[in-house]
């Protein structure tokens, strides 16, 4: 059985080494980007169940990663939960159409998302 892959985009260094050992030490492969082009570059190799995404980046931030990742047909079914410093992420939520975890980010509630969109997803 292979093992379900998530992508984590988030531009802080420790931040996403942080998630990255919180997934793998959960059970779960990984794939990390520093910015959105980097992540869709990094989905079209290889396609993950989840992808965790963080808003404001250098390159190409969260919103344009998902416009282009909502323009590819074979990209957009992934599913995509925000994990952001924003302010309000209610309206995240519905602007993006994706749930919206704020940081610091509650471990329990990430992993509790992670494997609701990994196990309807299948693994990669």
């Amino acid at each position: 059985m292979n093992m379900a892959c998530v992508l984590v985009v988030e531009d802080d260094k420790d931040v996403r080494e942080m998630l990255d050992l919180l997934l793998t030490t959960s059970g779960y492969e990984t794939m990390t980007a520093e910015n959105g082009a980097i992540a869709l570059q990094k989905m079209r190799e290889r396609r993950p169940c989840v992808v965790l995404l963080d808003l404001m980046m250098p390159v190409m931030n969260g919103w344009r990663f998902r416009e282009q990742q909502l323009a590819d047909p074979s990209l957009a079914p992934v599913p995509v939960v925000c994990v952001s410093a924003v302010h309000q992420p209610q309206e995240v939520e519905k602007q993006l159409q994706i749930p919206c975890l704020g940081k610091p980010v509650d471990f329990g509630e990430l992993l509790d998302e992670v494997r609701a969109a990994c196990s309807s997803a299948g693994a990669c």
